[in-house]
């Protein structure tokens, strides 16, 4: 493999004029800078849809499957015809700098909704939204039927519906979709503007030689649609609630661990009927992206299983998954599997087995490096194979200035000082850090968008183990100068990224 790097930045992150990153203009001017820095690699966060409810988080989703109405583009449908500048005559002023859930949601589901009254009649004659529907009938039929029965019983969990739908009785399931006939409709063409809009930014930026890396969650959330369509997968009690749930133990980032909430797989059945819905669900996901990060990797080794009841996820315990099966018929099904694995926080040997087994790139996070354990830990360059991908940080970690200034101990300061071989600075260490990255012999480096603009604390990502303020980070359009674009291709070609 070819020595490479590229960009950490959500879709959502990009600048745009309605209040949140989109698949319009500037996602194409961003893929033109990565072409013109010789970046060929663009990693993004899950595409999901969001919620206000989850705090806006990209992995808590009703959806494993569809696309987020909050990214499509209202300007290019205007070309199309759906959508007119009158329409949005009453567009709100939103900031630059942050995202306003909230109003944005209002706002763009109001657009949305416009615009499918605009083109509702011409969608039976519509090939391109035919072959859409069929195509991915799979999973569109049932989120699409989940929305709208969410909304007819405002909002409640799926198993607190009546039983008839709880348990999708044919009949009753039949008489919703009569109905509600023409909510579903609206609900999949949303799906079919993101998927396209999607679609033709992917082309775009594969023509300029970059790969996406998307992003799939281990597990997925109880009030979805993939769970109410596939109850049997997890493990559910009799009344469709999770009897267990996801989660990790006490670490690094919480005392009391971190209880997810989304329920665990019941591996026994998945191993029994050969894992349909992962393939299908790997399968879908490599058409989305070119590359594969696998969110959580170990809990498909082994897995923090938390009983429903529990507040906190001190009192789980491990429990193991079919690892080596699942993989060996991953392999099967695709035998060149573009995967990473998100192999981040306490790793057992059993993961590193089954990471080197089947060959799976690993992640390196920088800021992790300059512990007490030094010379062995395995976050130093020093330590690196070619198999791995290296990040100064990730979503979950604060920026490389911001650790640096709050985080990071006199002791860990003095240690990346003897490392370099020099004084580093709160101004520099952004700097540092990614020239570490490149000049390693890890095949791939991805630098967060925040720790390439040497920004700090404010501008993290998401805060692990709270629920608000986070996700809402944004790019503002003069941020990337002449200068930047400067430094970043000059440290990308000399040490053979490019």
């Amino acid at each position: 493999m070819n020595r490479r790097c590229g960009i950490l930045l959500h879709i959502t992150s990009l600048p745009s004029p309605h209040g949140v990153g989109d698949f319009g203009e500037a996602a194409y001017r961003f893929a033109d800078f990565l072409a013109e820095t010789r970046q060929s690699l663009w990693q993004i966060l899950p595409l999901n849809p969001t919620s206000t409810v989850y705090g806006n988080s990209p992995y808590s989703s009703n959806s494993a499957y569809a696309g987020n109405p909050n990214m499509i583009n209202l300007d290019l449908l205007i070309p199309d015809g759906i959508l007119s500048k009158s329409d949005m005559k009453d567009h709100p002023i939103f900031p630059n700098d942050m995202i306003d859930y909230n109003t944005v949601t209002v706002f763009k589901e109001k657009m949305l909704r416009i615009a499918y009254n605009n083109a509702h009649h011409t969608l039976e004659k519509n090939v391109e939204f035919e072959k859409f529907c069929n195509e991915n009938a799979h999973w569109l039929e049932d989120y699409t039927l989940f929305i709208t029965l969410k909304e007819s019983f405002h909002g409640a969990a799926w198993h607190e519906w009546p039983e008839g739908l709880r348990h999708r009785k044919e009949d009753v399931v039949r008489e919703w979709r009569k109905t509600q006939k023409d909510r579903i409709l609206m609900e999949k063409f949303f799906q079919f503007l993101f998927f396209r809009q999607w679609f033709s930014l992917k082309k775009y930026c594969n023509a300029k030689n970059i790969q996406i890396i998307g992003d799939v969650p281990i597990y997925v959330t109880d009030d979805s649609a993939d769970v109410w369509a596939k109850p049997e997968i997890f493990k559910l009690d009799d009344t469709s609630k999770p009897q267990f749930v996801a989660g990790v133990p006490p670490d690094y980032y919480s005392t009391t661990g971190q209880r997810w909430g989304n329920p665990v797989y019941n591996w026994d059945i998945l191993r029994a009927t050969g894992y349909p819905w992962w393939l299908r669900r790997i399968e879908y996901n490599l058409k989305l992206y070119d590359i594969v990060r696998l969110d959580h990797f170990r809990g498909f080794v082994s897995y923090w299983e938390i009983p429903a009841s529990e507040k906190t996820a001190i009192n789980g315990k491990w429990v193991d998954a079919p690892v080596k099966d699942f993989f060996n018929v991953l392999h099967r099904h695709f035998p060149s599997l573009p995967i990473i694995a998100e192999d981040l926080g306490t790793i057992t040997p059993d993961v590193r087995e089954i990471i080197t087994l089947f060959g799976i790139p690993g992640m390196k996070v920088l800021i992790f490096a300059f512990g007490d354990d030094l010379p062995s830990n395995p976050y130093i360059p020093h330590n690196y194979t070619h198999q791995c991908i290296v990040y100064t940080g990730t979503h979950d970690n604060n920026t490389v200035n911001g650790w640096f200034k709050k985080e990071a101990s006199i002791e860990d300061k003095e240690r990346i000082r003897k490392y370099l071989g020099r004084e580093v600075t709160e101004g520099t260490i952004h700097r540092e850090m990614i020239r570490l990255a490149m000049m390693s012999v890890a095949n791939m480096v991805v630098i967060p968008m925040q720790d390439l603009l040497g920004l700090g604390e404010e501008s993290r990502m998401n805060l692990p183990a709270t629920s608000e303020n986070n996700w809402r980070w944004r790019l503002l359009p003069d941020q990337i100068t002449p200068a930047l674009i400067h430094e970043l291709t000059e440290t990308t070609v000399i040490y053979g990224r490019g």
